[in-house]
């Protein structure tokens, strides 16, 4: 490439991003839809003032960056258990099973 560049005459340099500016490779995708869908997103987009493609592309990011049940969940624990740690007079095992009642086995078999 520097040979091409040096032949033609041009003037060739590269140069770093701005700091706390992410490069990023984009990939293209291909997707099918129906005609309906197709021109009807079109239409859209355009009353968007943006393209179908950057329509696929916030959706994407969008489900993408959607917390699954299982994060929410693992959010909640960990919130819960440093809400207990935080404030342990307010959570005594004692205080709402006796010993007896804790090692009962009333289970059906």
């Amino acid at each position: 490439m520097f040979s091409i560049v040096a032949e033609l005459g041009l003037n060739f340099r590269w140069t770093r991003p701005p700091v706390g500016i992410k490069l990023c490779i984009m990939k293209n995708i291909t997707v099918s839809v129906e005609d309906e869908i197709y021109h009807s997103s079109r239409i859209r987009a355009a009353e968007l003032k943006t393209s179908v493609s950057a329509l696929v592309k916030k959706f994407l990011r969008e489900v993408v960056l959607e917390d699954s049940p299982f994060d929410k969940l693992a959010r909640q624990e960990v919130a819960l258990r440093q809400r207990l740690k935080s404030r342990p007079e307010t959570f005594r095992a004692s205080d709402r099973l006796t010993r007896e009642e804790a090692h009962a086995r009333h289970a059906v078999r």
